[in-house]
C-alpha cells in the first residue's frame, strides 16, 4: 500500500513538474528542485529510473548509434539513414535531459556520464555530416537577381586567369556594376537537411561546435571569391614595404573586394545562415560572424594599414579612396553586422573609416612641410614658372575634385548621418586651401628675393601668381575660396606688373622726357643727341636682357609688350619730334637709330624665354 503511495507520489510530482514547466528543460529542472527538496523523493525517482529499464534503454541506444557513427559512409547520403540517426539523436538527448534531474545518485550518475559520451560521440559524427553537406553543397552555387526577373550573366570567368601555367589557373571575377544580387550557395534540400542537423546540435548544447563547422566550409568559400577578386592577404608590415605604385594597384582590386563582400557576399551569407539556423537566432548570428570574420578583418586591417602607413603627399588621392569606400559602406557594416557577436566590426569599420580621415589631413599637413622645406635659394631662369607652383597648384585643383569628401574631412563636428541630406560649411576647406596658398606666396616670396634684378623678380611673382589664379578660377578650388580672394589676388598680380614697369623702364621713359626747346638750336641739339644715345644704350641693353626673360602664357606676353609700347612709343615719338625740331632736319636722322616701328617690333620681341628672334 505504501509503494503505491510512493509511486502515486511521484506521478504527482512529475505531473507537477510538467504543468508547471513549458519546456522540457523547464520541467527536468522543477522536478530536480523537488528531488533536492525531499531525499525520499530523490531515492524513488532514481530507484523508478533504474527499474524502468534504463541501461537496458542506453545500451540499445549506444547499439544503434554507434553503428552509425563508425561508418565510412556519409550518414546523409540515403534519407532513410538520416532519419533514423535523427531519431536516435533525439531518444539520447532526451535520455540525458531526463537523467540529468537525478545526478544525486552514484547509478544515475554513471549512466549519465556513459550517455554523455555517447552523445558526444554523435555530436561528433552530426558535425563531420554537417561540414561534409556544406562543402558538397558549395561545389556549386547559383546567383539569382532578387527581382528574379533574368539572371545575371556568371560572376566568375573560368576563360581567364592569373597565372599562364595550367597549375596557376584561378577564375577570376567580372567587374561588377550591379550589385542587386543573391548568391544561393546551397540548393533548397541541403539547406533542410542542416537545418535538422543544427537543431539536435543546440539541443544538446553543442552551438559553438556546430558553428564551427558550418562556419568551416563558407569561409573557404569567401576565401576564394577573395582570390578570385584579385585581394591578397598582406599584413600591415608588408603594405607599408611595398612601392606606392603596387600598393595603389592594391587599392583597386580592395575598394572592389569590399563593395562585392559588403554588398553580395556577405549578405548572401546572413541570409544563407538565417535559413540553416532557422528558429535558432543565436546560433545563425554567432555562424555568421565566424563565416565572415576572417574576410572582415583583412578588410579592416587592409584599410587600417593605409590610414597609418606614410603620409607624403603623392599619396593622398588613393587614400581618399579608401577614405569614400569607407564611407559609402558604413550602412552596409551597420546593417549587416548588427547582432552582437559582429557589431564590433561595425564599430571598427567606423573608427578606421575616421581615421583615414585624420590620415588626408596629415597629408595635407606634410605638403605644408613640403613647401617650407623647398630650398629658397632654389630660382628658375628667366623669372619663370616655379616647379614647386605647378606641383601644388595641380595637387589641390586634383584635390578639389571631391569637394563633399574634402568637407566632411575638415569639418571638425561632421560625423555619418544616415539618410541626411545636411549641407555642410565648407570653411574649415577653405581654411586649410588658403592657409596652404599663404605658405606657398611666402614660399615664392623669398625665392624671388634671390633674383638681384628688381624687374625680374616682379616678372617672376607675376608668372607664378598668373599660375596660381588660373588654376584657382573656373572649378572647385575657386568655390572653396571664393571670389573675394581671387580679387585679391587679381589686384597683387596687377601690381607685380607695375613694379616691374616702375623698375625696369622708368629710367628710360626719364630719358625720354627732355625739353630743350628753350635753349639755342646748337646747344639744343647737341643735349637732344646725347639723351638720344642714353636712350639706345639703356633700350638696347633692356631688350637684351628682357629678350630671354619668361611670360608664363601668350597672353602675359601680350600684356606685357603693349603696356611697354603704349608707355614708350608715344614718349619716343615725341622726343624724336622735338630733336627734329631744333635741328631743322638736317642732321637729326643720322643720329636715329630706331624708327617708332622699329621699337615696337624690338619690344615684341621681348619675353621669349631664350627662343630665336625673328629679325627683319
Amino acid at each position: 500500500m505504501a509503494e503505491n503511495g510512493e509511486e502515486e507520489l511521484i506521478a504527482v510530482a512529475r505531473h507537477i513538474a510538467k504543468t508547471l514547466g513549458h519546456t522540457d528543460t523547464m520541467t527536468d529542472d522543477i522536478l530536480k528542485i523537488y528531488s533536492n527538496f525531499d531525499g525520499r523523493l530523490r531515492e524513488k525517482v532514481c530507484d523508478k529510473f533504474i527499474g524502468d529499464g534504463v541501461e537496458q534503454k542506453l545500451r540499445s541506444l549506444d547499439c544503434e548509434i554507434s553503428r552509425y557513427v563508425s561508418s565510412d559512409r556519409p550518414i546523409w547520403s540515403n534519407s532513410a539513414d538520416s532519419c533514423s540517426f535523427l531519431d536516435l539523436v533525439d531518444q539520447l538527448t532526451g535520455a540525458v535531459r531526463e537523467w540529468s534531474t537525478v545526478i544525486g545518485d552514484k547509478s544515475a550518475s554513471g549512466l549519465l556520464g556513459r550517455a554523455e559520451e555517447l552523445l558526444q560521440k554523435a555530436m561528433s559524427r552530426l558535425e563531420d555530416e554537417l561540414r561534409t553537406l556544406v562543402e558538397r553543397g558549395g561545389e556549386s552555387y547559383v546567383l539569382t537577381q532578387s527581382d528574379s526577373v533574368y539572371p545575371p550573366a556568371d560572376f566568375f570567368d573560368d576563360d581567364e586567369m592569373f597565372g599562364e601555367e595550367e597549375n596557376d589557373f584561378i577564375p577570376v571575377a567580372h567587374p561588377v556594376t550591379n550589385y542587386n544580387i543573391i548568391i544561393d550557395a546551397l540548393p533548397a534540400g541541403t539547406i533542410g537537411e542542416l537545418n535538422e542537423i543544427a537543431k539536435r546540435m543546440v539541443a544538446a548544447g553543442y552551438v559553438k561546435e556546430c558553428s564551427h563547422a558550418y562556419s568551416t566550409g563558407r569561409w573557404e568559400f569567401l576565401d576564394e571569391s577573395f582570390y578570385r577578386l584579385g585581394l591578397q592577404k598582406l599584413s600591415s608590415d608588408e603594405i607599408h614595404r611595398m612601392q606606392w605604385c603596387q600598393v595603389a594597384d592594391e587599392i583597386e582590386k580592395w575598394i572592389k573586394a569590399i563593395n562585392v563582400a559588403l554588398r553580395i557576399l556577405f549578405p548572401s551569407e546572413r541570409r544563407l545562415c538565417d535559413r540553416v539556423f532557422k528558429g535558432l537566432s543565436s546560433a545563425a548570428d554567432l555562424s555568421f560572424m565566424e563565416v565572415c570574420r576572417d574576410s572582415t578583418i583583412q578588410l579592416l586591417e587592409f584599410a587600417d594599414a593605409v590610414a597609418i602607413g606614410s603620409r607624403a603627399p603623392e599619396k593622398l588621392f588613393k587614400v581618399l579612396d579608401v577614405y569614400e569606400a569607407m564611407r559609402d559602406l558604413i550602412p552596409e557594416f551597420q546593417q549587416v553586422f548588427s547582432d552582437k557577436y559582429c557589431i564590433s566590426f561595425a564599430n571598427d569599420a567606423m573608427a578606421i573609416w575616421k581615421k583615414l580621415g585624420e590620415s588626408v589631413k596629415g597629408i595635407f599637413m606634410e605638403l605644408e612641410n613640403c613647401i617650407r622645406r623647398d630650398p629658397a635659394k632654389e630660382i628658375v631662369a628667366g623669372g619663370g614658372l616655379h616647379p614647386i607652383t605647378r606641383y601644388v597648384m595641380n595637387y589641390l585643383r586634383a584635390a578639389c575634385t571631391s569637394p563633399q569628401t574634402l568637407e566632411q574631412i575638415f569639418d571638425e563636428s561632421v560625423g555619418f548621418r544616415k539618410g541626411s541630406n545636411q549641407v555642410i560649411s565648407p570653411d574649415s576647406v577653405a581654411v586649410q586651401l588658403t592657409w596652404i596658398l599663404e605658405l606657398l606666396e611666402s614660399n615664392l616670396e623669398a625665392k624671388s628675393k634671390v633674383y638681384t634684378d628688381h624687374a625680374l623678380c616682379s616678372i617672376f611673382m607675376m608668372n607664378n601668381g598668373r599660375y596660381i589664379l588660373q588654376k584657382v578660377k573656373d572649378n572647385e578650388l575657386g568655390t572653396f575660396l571664393g571670389e573675394d580672394w581671387i580679387r585679391k589676388h587679381t589686384a597683387k598680380v596687377i601690381i607685380y606688373h607695375v613694379n616691374y614697369q616702375k623698375s625696369s623702364w622708368t629710367k628710360v621713359l626719364s630719358i625720354l622726357k627732355a625739353d630743350y626747346g628753350s635753349l639755342p638750336p646748337t646747344d639744343a641739339s647737341k643735349r637732344y643727341l646725347e639723351k638720344l644715345r642714353l636712350f639706345n644704350s639703356y633700350f638696347e641693353e633692356n631688350c637684351k636682357t628682357q629678350l630671354s626673360w619668361v611670360a608664363s602664357d601668350d597672353q602675359m606676353r601680350e600684356e606685357l609688350q603693349v603696356s611697354i609700347s603704349r608707355t614708350l612709343c608715344p614718349a619716343y615719338r615725341n622726343f624724336i619730334l622735338r630733336f627734329q625740331n631744333v635741328d631743322s632736319g638736317k642732321h637729326a636722322d643720322r643720329y636715329i637709330r630706331y624708327s617708332v616701328d622699329e621699337i615696337e617690333a624690338r619690344i615684341r620681341e621681348l619675353f621669349q624665354g631664350g627662343r630665336p628672334l625673328l629679325r627683319r
